[in-house]
């Protein structure tokens, strides 16, 4: 059974990597937090018996050979990123889920025949260089290598001097043959209320919603504060203010479950006597179905159009669209015959927010498990789940893991 203590040392000894002491994890790409972080787990995978490798994204892979020559491999883990001041579970709580069990495997001396891999994954989140899923975007080749050189953070550092920075190399291989890849699988907090109001410990994922994310710039005219006369002002900011304030409407009557957030916003020149020039804001549009996140992006565009005019011009960045993804049915069966054999409690459940999974399932067979997060939390610093729920999902994903496998004792 997996060991709960050890699953708890882990969170607590991730979570002191954080530019952010006493005010949550901010663990972003690249950083030295990346590095500490970094560094602890390849400590552990190479502990429990692992074979270590990084490739030119900045993904850690850890794998124990199969029997089987040349064979896919079973892939566990999430991503290790976090937003800025976010929690210690989301992301981490995965990875540390794959490292327990590695753990397990080698305590029990168990062999696979196919080989399995404890994954950590870079930018997940996009909080460092826009977009979101970049480690298994690129990955699977969904992130060309001229994309990615010119990827730069909000300082204007290029995503390939960063990773220099800390002594990876970026010209590795980034691409992975899909075919290397038997399944994958990913434990994750919920990031919501569900699983905590039923009183249930496991949530077995059936679906993720579709989520496309924009960029948007609103230029106006600069100007004195003071001597400005309201009706002769251009003020980019209150141009970006009254699209923002539109779209909880926009999204409610899309209906579905549609959900339209704003979280990111640079005024410029951001100066507290100047009538702001220029806006950028984000756009995150999410639906469980395909046809209202393009419906929701098609009113979003309409709305951000009809605001032009009078010196205000506006523009739209796509930066990232993934259609709503279907998780394996063929896992998601195993996971409710261990858990019946385990005689742990689940219910199915669609997951509101993007996860790594969504990438890799056009390309394998791919499995989610959530655990409950308290009050529903995420994305902050009191965001909090139960050691005994990582366990149980710890060895959930172990017994799928050793069926996966076909591991044997020797």
């Amino acid at each position: 059974m997996a060991n709960q203590a050890r699953i708890e040392e882990h969170i607590k000894l991730l979570s002191q990597f954080t530019a952010t002491p006493g005010a949550g994890v901010t663990r972003l790409t690249y950083s030295k937090e990346d590095l500490g972080a970094r560094k602890y787990i390849i400590e552990k995978m190479t502990e429990y018996g692992l074979i270590v490798s990084e490739d030119g994204l900045g993904n850690i892979f850890g794998k124990l050979e199969g029997t089987h020559a040349d064979s896919p491999s079973i892939i566990v883990g999430s991503h290790f990123d976090s937003v800025p001041n976010g929690g210690a579970y989301d992301g981490a709580a995965g990875v540390v889920v794959g490292l327990e069990v590695a753990a397990l495997f080698q305590e029990k001396g168990y062999k696979p025949a196919y080989p399995l891999e404890i994954i950590a994954l870079v930018e997940e989140e996009g909080s460092r260089f826009g977009g979101g899923l970049m480690g298994s975007r690129g990955m699977m080749g969904l992130l060309t290598n001229e994309e990615f050189k010119s990827l730069a953070d909000k300082d204007g550092i290029l995503a390939e001097e960063a990773m220099l920075s800390i002594g990876l190399d970026p010209s590795i291989e980034k691409v992975r043959d899909p075919k290397t890849i038997k399944a994958f699988l990913e434990l994750h907090i919920e990031q919501g209320p569900i699983l905590e109001e039923k009183n249930i410990p496991i949530g077995i994922v059936e679906a993720i919603v579709g989520l496309t994310q924009l960029e948007v710039t609103i230029q106006g005219k600069a100007g004195h504060a003071g001597t400005t006369p309201m009706e002769q002002r251009t003020d980019a900011l209150v141009a970006a203010a009254q699209i923002i304030a539109a779209f909880p409407q926009l999204a409610l009557e899309e209906g579905n479950g549609t959900v339209i957030t704003t979280g990111q916003l640079h005024v410029f020149p951001n100066g507290s006597n100047v009538i702001p020039n220029k806006v950028i804001f984000s756009v995150d549009i999410r639906s469980a179905k395909e046809e209202h996140v393009h419906r929701a992006v098609q009113k979003v565009g309409q709305l951000i159009a009809s605001n032009m005019g009078a010196g205000i011009v506006t523009s739209i960045e796509h930066l990232l669209y993934i259609a709503p993804k279907e998780m394996d049915e063929t896992i998601q069966s195993t996971f409710k015959e261990v858990s019946d054999k385990l005689d742990i409690p689940y219910c199915t459940l669609n997951s509101g927010a993007g996860h790594d999974a969504m990438v890799f399932s056009d390309y394998t067979a791919c499995g989610m498990v959530f655990i409950p997060s308290k009050d529903g939390l995420s994305h902050c610093p009191e965001e909090w789940s139960n050691a005994s729920h990582l366990a149980a999902g710890a060895n959930i994903l172990f017994q799928t893991a050793l069926q996966l496998t076909e591991g044997n004792k020797q």
